[in-house]
């Protein structure tokens, strides 16, 4: 496959404008509005627009869309930096805010009404929607429409100085109120709002509306190519009229792709801003969510992100990603990185009866087959283990091939054991599991050859490291989800999974200790862990389970 054949959409959009002279490099922005955190899609957006001024030796920008103070707030901002550096995104000094153009967007208002091109309006927004008609109606003209360019520059200052209630004027392009395309029937570009705004304080108690000043933000930073998803595409014709009439030298050309839609979870800030304040998830990071902050703290890595982006691919058609594509990328990507440490999540005793009381020794293990960078460790070994619970069983199913009465196994790096059984409370609960040991299969070989069919991990009673595991599942009910076909009913409730979060004490061997936040780590048999961020201390571990090491994933083959 060729260079030529390779390249998406957009690439050869622009290959077409360099090549005809339209813009001599490529400059591109992600431009989020900080009224919540990142999510998944977002990402798609940052790494695209990164990686296409990356490729084409061009400029990167991050701007903020600050153009609604009553829904951002200085933490979204915060959030959206650290998310997008951490993605690879690195804005470098090129960090911009739509409200540091406040004062152009302003004049570039007035210029609009001194070329007749914008008035004042008195209509309320419900009487502004009604005017507006329908897709098979044309709308009516607003009665402010025809107002002279003075009284209309008069008004619009007088909205500047805070003579208006909110919502009693507004300005108004002036363009078409029989256009087919909605967007075009004099759609309002400023109201009045008293609102203190995150970066400008109570400056402005006027403020535009994002389809006004999105374009200006672009055409004042020399936005080459503007990339938006498929929802702006109707839009289109609003922001080139937007660029025109203000008359921008080499104005910016919108390009619209598909956006990133996952199959049942929740992006929708609505929701999450009701999980959180409801206290179902415990903030806009919870593991559960697909925000960028909560697949970090889960244990995801920016290259999984990367590899999972570029597995979608970039396309003008909208298509549902199911959530399995993205675990096949971060085990892909930890499949070599992590280091494979035992951990028993429902621990129960094993006693090995013939191994010497009050001895321990040290065994060999390999840190990852798949990477010999990672190296060896000791692992201590002594008589009293712990095991998982589940590999125990009194009387095993046929092919069961663990720990049953009379069975031999090999516990993993160490010795073949042959289980003699349990030990019971008063209520028939396993509370020890007994066996023996064959001095001679040190490292998990016999000397006489003889083969077993189970192998299954452990740690040291005596040295084992208490902690707490957390098992993430769906957020949502995915058979009800399914079955519906919406993650939501009618009264806008979520279809929640009351399973989605399963907390293990647990026991880890002391290869763990000192393990910081962020820390990935293949727990053998059990998946892929990360050390939780917030919750974990040096006293007490807490493990956010990544993904566990089943797929149910089937990689697309190439065309």
């Amino acid at each position: 496959m060729n260079e030529t054949e390779s390249k998406n959409f957009i690439e050869s959009m622009i290959d077409k404008d360099l090549a005809e002279g339209v813009y001599t490099t490529v400059h591109t922005r992600f431009p989020p509005e900080p009224n919540g955190y990142l999510h998944i899609g977002h990402a798609k957006s940052i790494l695209l627009n990164y990686g296409l001024a990356k490729k084409y030796h061009g400029k990167f920008n991050m701007r903020f869309d600050d153009t609604n103070p009553t829904k951002e707030d200085i933490e979204f901002v915060e959030s959206i930096k650290e998310d997008t550096l951490w993605l690879g995104a690195d804005w470098e000094d090129r960090l911009f805010f739509a409200s540091d153009y406040f004062g152009q967007m302003y004049e570039a208002a007035v210029k609009l009404i001194r070329k007749g091109k914008a008035y004042v309006s008195d209509l309320s927004a419900e009487q502004i929607k009604e005017y507006r008609g329908s897709f098979t109606e044309p709308g009516k003209e607003d009665p402010g429409r025809e107002r002279s360019v003075e009284e209309n520059l008069q008004l619009f200052e007088n909205m500047k100085e805070g003579k208006y209630a909110d919502g009693e004027k507004v300005l108004r392009a002036r363009i078409d109120m029989a256009s087919p395309n909605i967007n075009m029937r004099d759609p309002v570009i400023y109201r009045v709002a008293r609102m203190t705004h995150h970066n400008t304080g109570d400056t402005w108690c006027i403020y535009p509306m994002y389809d006004f000043a999105h374009p200006i933000e672009d055409a004042i930073e020399g936005i080459t190519h503007s990339i938006c998803t498929m929802e702006f595409e109707d839009h289109r014709p609003l922001y080139d009229w937007v660029v025109r009439e203000l008359e921008y030298p080499n104005p910016p050309r919108q390009i619209e792709f598909a956006k990133l839609y996952l199959k049942n979870v929740v992006t929708g800030k609505r929701y999450i801003k009701k999980l959180v304040q409801t206290g179902i998830v415990d903030g806009w990071d919870d593991p559960r969510l697909v925000s960028v902050a909560a697949l970090r703290r889960r244990g995801f890595t920016p290259e999984s992100i990367k590899m999972f982006v570029e597995m979608c691919g970039v396309a003008k058609a909208n298509s549902i990603t199911d959530y399995a594509a993205l675990e096949y990328c971060i085990r892909e990507d930890l499949k070599a990185k992590a280091p494979r440490y035992m951990a028993v999540l429902d621990p129960v005793k094993l006693v090995i009866d013939n191994y010497p009381e009050g001895q321990t020794e040290l065994l060999e293990g390999v840190n990852n087959p798949e990477n010999e960078a990672l190296g060896k460790r000791e692992i201590p070994f002594c008589r009293e283990l712990y095991i998982e619970r589940e590999d125990f069983m009194e009387v095993p199913p046929k092919k069961y091939f663990r720990m049953f009465p009379g069975n031999e196994v090999r516990l993993m790096n160490a010795y073949f054991v042959t289980c003699t059984g349990c030990v019971k409370d008063e209520d028939g609960n396993i509370t020890e599991i007994h066996c023996t040991y064959d001095p001679a299969s040190r490292g998990g070989n016999s000397p006489d050859g003889r083969k077993v069919k189970g192998t299954i991990h452990w740690v040291a009673a005596e040295t084992a490291i208490s902690a707490e595991a957390r098992l993430y599942e769906n957020l949502i009910d995915e058979d009800t989800a399914n079955e519906k076909g919406a993650i939501y009913g009618e009264d806008g409730e979520l279809y929640l999974n009351p399973a989605s979060l399963t907390v293990k004490q647990c026991f880890l061997e002391p290869a763990f200790a000192g393990a910081a936040a962020y820390d990935r780590f293949q727990f053998v048999r059990q998946g892929f862990f990360c050390v939780d961020p917030k919750d974990s201390t040096a006293e007490q571990l807490v493990f956010n389970r990544t993904v566990s090491l089943k797929s149910s994933f089937v990689l697309p083959k190439e065309s």
